[in-house]
């Protein structure tokens, strides 16, 4: 039986990472992350010439969130900025993604690149939500047509929430 954790929604903080692909070479290019009461959030690129050995670039991929792999060298952080701003940012506490086998995968990715430990936790959603709930939130994810930005599809899984928990 699954139990729902039973969070005040104003300590919900939720993330999205974009990555370069999803295979098991993928990489995180995009993270982004939001309370939410939204009084606070960060989104940023990383630059992947400063992870190890990311050079799996999934062209498909880039045309789903339509980010340039020039733009993440041109603006992208690198990995060690990339986890000590997040680290700073969320230490001590847990963070909620809609996709987070996926999200896992990338942020073991980029803290293994960067050779440091996360300050936080990352959960999945469902651990929110009861099963009716979770249905609820994934027919309404359905219904919505996403940009595929990470602080973009970090707006719409806070409005998915919002209508679920509210």
């Amino acid at each position: 039986m699954r139990h729902k954790k039973v969070v005040p929604p104003e300590s919900i903080i939720c993330l999205d990472i974009e990555a370069s692909g999803l295979g098991s070479r993928s990489y995180p290019i995009e993270i982004a992350w939001k309370r939410f009461d939204e009084t606070s959030f960060d989104c940023f690129l990383i630059n992947p010439e400063t992870g190890y050995n990311w050079n799996d670039w999934d062209e498909s991929a880039a045309q789903v969130h339509g980010i340039a792999y020039q733009d993440l060298l041109n603006q992208g952080i690198d990995v060690r900025v990339a986890c000590a701003r997040l680290n700073s940012q969320l230490a001590g506490c847990t963070v909620y993604s809609d996709a987070f086998e996926f999200d896992y995968f990338w942020m073991r990715r980029l803290f293994d690149a960067a050779m440091v430990k996360p300050k936080f936790q990352l959960d999945g959603i469902e651990s929110l939500l009861s099963i009716e709930q979770l249905d609820k939130y994934q027919r309404a994810s359905k219904e919505s047509s996403r940009e595929h930005r990470a602080m973009s599809d970090v707006d719409d899984l806070l409005l998915g929430l919002k209508s679920c928990l509210l």
